[in-house]
């Protein structure tokens, strides 16, 4: 195939120009929080004054303040926990609604991602709501048994909260992977006699190993980023882990020890970049797992007799318990002004906290500053993420695989230390000309903290559809004189349309319900939902909180029915 003729700019390829202007701003895009921090680490004082002296004696003061080795035992503990029983969730189910005839099992498939469309923040508001010591259920239990048999202001109600939020994410790896495989491994096990229980022990559960350490990984890792529910149920009781340590140290200190707070922050970089590459080296040999070929046949399901309604009950129970009755008790709390066992709550039905919502103008802009950040960050977003799937996968680009390394490097790096990142990275910045468009609370600044995490998610969205699109499609327009540019733009781009629109719609969510890393970052007038909820439940103003909370779920909900019908029938989206 002769070479095709490519228009240049400035003697360059303009399809080469864009290569690495994306490598560029991905790597600079990555590094801008990292090196803030390792910075601050190791400086006496904070790093946009003068006179800075190199030292340890950060890591040295964090080690030998008290309390902190309490911080480190609580982190590892609730890391621990909420790893366990989020596999203990997921896994089961994910085996039970696609590999079995499970009773209803459409339905109970859609229920269980109903907790990945709300933040674990709202979660937590309705867990205190209806199992908190004063909760609706804690008080009919105590009133039945004159005890409640459990306490959520403990580690063990912390993971058993956050377990809840990320089984869906464990759910949907395993489940994905089960409806992939070629269920001929199942056929002959079956026809040498093996009944259905030893086809799900001995087949079917050992092909989730990769799937299972991915989804291991992501949740020991976000359990140490964590903000939201340790800040809710330990600020009660003392408890304090790494993310709560760095809040108090930071936001609500006074005088913050901002070489502390760097030394923090790089241990839990450093302890999440390593899981990582744990993760990477334990699937290093994932392909032993590949069941997926050529002429795989549609899975039959297992036939489990009794045992299947015990499966559906327990299904039912993680949707109900978990996160049906928590939200149903939030937003029935946004619609009454006490909500209490002590009284019949009927008694109390209002709109004004809605009215309150609606009346003081920090709260409403916090609604519209939080579909602003979805939108527009959204859309950037996903255009970075198409354009960094397109070099990486469909390039002859040279450093193509540094392009992929780094779109997927911001889900080893915690949003709250993102946050912290970029804050000093802002705080380094000029306050005037162009640069203090992106300065400290600004909405851009927002929009640039929460894009940074989300990235990893459009790449992986876009990803999985592009393998799809054969590479003959590129050497046909090729061969017609169409360099790798127009390639891309005549004939990928329409193709990739779909998956475009719906990794606009994950972003959008991921945004949507993101607040951590905007704590450092926002203002006054660039609030968010979930930043604006953590300060008026800090005033006791749970009905204006409730009120906040319901109105992200309606728009959530309302976002994602829209893209549902849209997305009918686009299968590669």
């Amino acid at each position: 195939m002769p070479a095709p003729k490519y228009r240049r700019v400035l003697g360059i390829d303009k399809g080469v120009l864009l290569q690495y202007a994306t490598l560029a701003f991905l790597a600079l895009f990555v590094i801008a929080p990292i090196a803030p921090i390792l910075y601050q680490s190791f400086i006496d004082r904070p790093l946009y004054e003068t006179g800075k002296i190199f030292t340890i004696d950060n890591f040295v003061k964090l080690f030998t303040e008290a309390g902190f080795g309490q911080v480190i035992v609580n982190t590892v503990l609730l890391a621990v926990l909420t790893t366990v029983l989020t596999l203990v969730f997921a896994v089961p189910m994910a085996v039970l609604v696609v590999r079995t005839k499970l009773p209803f099992a459409r339905v109970l498939a859609g229920s269980m991602q109903w907790p990945f469309y709300i933040s674990s923040l709202i979660l937590g508001f309705g867990w205190i709501t209806m199992y908190g010591p004063a909760g609706f259920i804690s008080v009919a239990v105590r009133n039945l048994l004159g005890f409640v048999p459990w306490n959520l202001y403990s580690l063990p109600g912390m993971a058993l909260t956050e377990a809840v939020a990320l089984a869906p994410i464990a759910y949907v790896f395993c489940a994905n992977v089960l409806r992939q495989a070629d269920p001929a491994l199942e056929s002959a096990a079956r026809v040498c006699g093996a009944k259905p229980l030893r086809i799900l022990r001995t087949i079917v559960v050992p092909m989730l190993r990769p799937p299972i350490v991915y989804a291991t990984i992501l949740t020991f890792t976000s359990s140490i980023e964590s903000l939201s529910v340790p800040l809710l149920y330990g600020a009660r009781t003392d408890i304090r882990v790494f993310s709560t340590f760095l809040y108090s140290n930071g936001l609500e200190s006074v005088q913050p020890d901002y070489g502390v707070l760097g030394a923090a922050s790089m241990i839990i970089l450093v302890v999440t970049i390593g899981l990582v590459f744990l993760q990477a080296r334990v699937l290093k040999k994932a392909q032993r797992f590949v069941s997926v070929r050529g002429k795989a046949s549609r899975p039959r399901r297992l036939e489990l007799g009794w045992v299947k309604w015990v499966g559906a009950i327990l299904v039912t129970a993680y949707v109900v318990l978990g996160a049906a009755i928590p939200i149903f008790g939030l937003v029935f709390r946004s619609f009454t002004l006490v909500f209490t066992p002590m009284q019949n709550p009927f008694r109390t039905v209002t709109l004004e906290n809605y009215s309150r919502i609606f009346m003081f103008d920090d709260y409403t802009r916090s609604i519209t500053n939080s579909i602003i950040v979805a939108a527009v960050g959204a859309v950037v977003v996903s255009l970075i993420a198409l354009i960094a799937v397109v070099v990486a996968r469909r390039s002859t680009f040279r450093f193509r695989r540094a392009v992929e390394y780094l779109a997927f490097a911001p889900q080893a790096i915690p949003g709250i230390i993102v946050g912290i990142g970029f804050f000093w990275t802002f705080a380094l910045l000029p306050s005037s000309g162009p640069f203090s468009l992106i300065a400290k609370g600004t909405l851009i600044a927002v929009i640039i903290v929460f894009g940074f995490g989300v990235v990893p998610t459009a790449f992986s969205s876009i990803a999985s559809s592009i393998t799809q699109i054969g590479s003959e499609l590129d050497n046909a327009a090729r061969t017609s004189g169409a360099d790798w540019l127009g390639a891309f733009v005549r004939i990928l781009w329409k193709l990739l349309i779909p998956a475009f629109v719906g990794a606009m719609i994950l972003t959008f969510v991921a945004m949507l319900k993101a607040y951590a890393s905007a704590l450092f970052v926002a203002s006054a007038n660039s609030e968010v939902i979930g930043t604006t909820m953590l300060v008026l439940w800090g005033e006791g103003e749970t009905g204006s909180v409730a009120a906040l909370a319901t109105l992200q779920i309606v728009i959530t909900a309302a976002v994602v029915g829209i893209a549902s019908r849209f997305m009918k029938g686009h299968a590669n989206a």
